[in-house]
């Protein structure tokens, strides 16, 4: 045990104690009373041992934590593909400044932030997709622009406090940074802005309260009375510990009791749920409670129905999930295909991704394992029968079952009418009619047996209107095929629990379009489009994510049509 001793010893010589937290304040104490004990002949030496070991796990866990955190680094939006094959990247702020410069601008060491605290809220921005941040008290300049990177391009983070705090380094990085613009100081008396954001109708995905305040409950109970938070949201308050004072006896500090009535507060509102981490000098962790179930609105007693609680005590967003759903999307190898599958995927379901090229199905697999998304990839040439067939049972095999068909597979060969080839007619009706009408019998026998799919075909504007001036009769005729098929077989299996609902797009912009011969003709077309703009695949993926869920459990036989109002001129 000497060379522990000397180890730890030599720690503390060298001003290595750990930071003042709860543990670190315990690593100090039995560092402390090991020195003690190595000093006193009269301690057993298994005493000693045994404060050594307790030791080396205090010392070892706050920077064990730190460590363990891991370190990002984000690539700048500001650099483009030139600057080093777009592989240039911009150091996290608590990186840049903890060696001594950011891009070269000296920083304050007073300006380094807790690492743990810092890192989950970054967290927790993207755990809960927020976009409206509201920070109030001392958080240092280089946490908010750490968290402010998190934000996408349109999200805010109001940062209050009574009096200016930050240092001129931290404004230059605001500055210099391009996620600076994202920032709001709002200096003053903070009642006032409360006040304020509350008058503007502000609503926040989370607060972040300092609890080394004498006014944290105040706040506190400013942001739930007002509704400032969202339903969804979080409150996280730091130095809810306070280095340990706040459990321990006979404490008289203005600001330990303080800390202690606030989290007395929480923990008795009946609006939320609390829990305290133990990192660095506490942080809790609040979200909103289902509501009491003895809740009254103005002496009436509150309606507790499907409204109030949400369809299975489900809200609506919810609904919208598909965890667990086994689907597939046919011509999922590139355009509308592979937007449907990335969707659905990040809606929560397993996806086949299904092409006629598995070399593309294989690739649009490949993104969805970068999201974490379950998915394999299948060839199948929907005209076939046998293809068809062996899609399905080769997804049952591996899932289980089918709940969600997205036929999508199809082809347009543009020619005159008087043009078009029997040869011409008879392959598009093979692929966007038979083969349609294949892939909705054999998932639709998997779905009816079970009681239970949702099937989402691919039509398209062009079966409510001569889309012009392509010539495209094929084209256009099975499309409104498709349309008659999805509204026969919603009527004829809603009942038996399969609704079977179409999406008709207008004209999508894909590379094939931005090519210099189309030029003419996109023009042409932006004419007769309200929009303005020609539509985007991401513009039907909500749709595609509606129609597969229980969200549209009342919804048969419907034809979505997506089209920026093309055809309603």
């Amino acid at each position: 045990m000497v060379a522990g001793a000397t180890g730890a010893k030599a720690s503390s010589d060298t001003g290595m104690l750990p930071e003042e937290t709860p543990v670190g304040l315990i690593a100090e104490n039995l560092l402390k009373a090991k020195e003690i004990a190595l000093n006193d002949s009269r301690v057993p030496e298994q005493l000693k041992n045994y404060l050594q070991k307790a030791l080396d796990v205090a010392l070892g866990l706050d920077p064990y934590l730190d460590a363990m955190a891991t370190s990002k680094r984000k690539t700048s939006p500001d650099h483009g593909p030139e600057d080093a094959g777009g592989t240039e990247t911009r150091l996290r702020p608590q990186e840049e400044h903890a060696s001594g410069s950011l891009n070269g601008k000296l920083v304050k060491k007073e300006d380094k932030i807790a690492p743990d605290c810092c890192q989950i809220f970054r967290m927790f921005v993207r755990m809960i997709r927020a976009r409206r941040i509201l920070l109030i008290g001392k958080l240092k300049g280089y946490s908010i622009l750490a968290i402010a990177e998190e934000l996408p391009d349109d999200g805010k983070i109001f940062a209050c406090a009574e009096v200016p705090y930050l240092g001129v380094n931290s404004q230059e990085a605001f500055d210099y940074s391009s996620d600076g613009i994202k920032i709001s100081m709002q200096v003053g008396p903070m009642a006032d802005t409360l006040e304020a954001l509350h008058a503007e109708d502000e609503h926040f995905d989370i607060v972040f309260i300092d609890a080394d305040q004498r006014n944290a409950v105040n706040y506190y109970s400013f942001v739930m009375d007002n509704h400032l938070l969202r339903m969804d949201g979080v409150i996280c308050v730091e130095n809810t510990l306070m280095k340990g004072q706040v459990y321990l006896e006979n404490v008289s500090d203005e600001n330990v009791l303080a800390v202690r009535k606030l989290n007395t507060v929480i923990n008795s509102d009946p609006r939320v749920q609390q829990i305290i981490l133990p990192v660095q000098s506490g942080l809790s962790i609040i979200r909103r409670s289902p509501v009491p179930p003895d809740a009254v609105i103005e002496s009436k007693v509150l309606v507790r129905d499907d409204v109030f609680w949400g369809y299975n005590r489900r809200c609506i967003l919810d609904r919208l999930r598909l965890d667990g759903k086994v689907a597939y999307v046919t011509g999922g190898g590139q355009g509308i295909g592979r937007a449907f599958a990335h969707a659905l995927g990040e809606a929560g379901a397993k996806v086949a991704v299904v092409d006629l090229v598995l070399a593309k199905a294989e690739a649009v697999v490949c993104e969805l394992s970068l999201k974490g998304i379950k998915s394999i990839a299948l060839a199948a040439d929907v005209s076939k029968p046998e293809d068809v067939q062996r899609m399905v049972d080769t997804i049952v095999a591996r899932w289980g079952t089918v709940h969600i068909a997205c036929n999508n597979a199809g082809i347009n060969m543009n020619s005159a009418s008087e043009e078009t080839s029997l040869e011409e007619w008879d392959k598009t009706f093979n692929v966007n009619l038979r083969g349609l009408f294949l892939c909705c019998q054999a998932a639709g026998r998997i779905m009816l047996n079970q009681g239970y799919g949702k099937i989402i075909n691919t039509a398209s504007m062009a079966s409510l209107i001569v889309p012009h001036p392509q010539k495209q009769l094929a084209y256009n005729v099975s499309k409104a095929g498709v349309v008659k098929l999805t509204q026969t077989l919603g009527t004829e299996w809603i009942d038996r629990g399969v609704k079977v609902n179409c999406i008709s797009p207008g004209i999508v912009d894909t590379p094939l379009i931005r090519s210099k011969e189309l030029r003419t003709l996109v023009r042409r077309w932006l004419g007769g489009i309200p929009a303005g703009r020609l539509a985007q695949a991401t513009d039907l993926q909500a749709a595609v994510v509606y129609l597969a869920s229980e969200a549209s459990d009342y919804m048969t036989g419907h034809n979505l049509v997506i089209e920026g109002g093309q055809s309603l001129w």
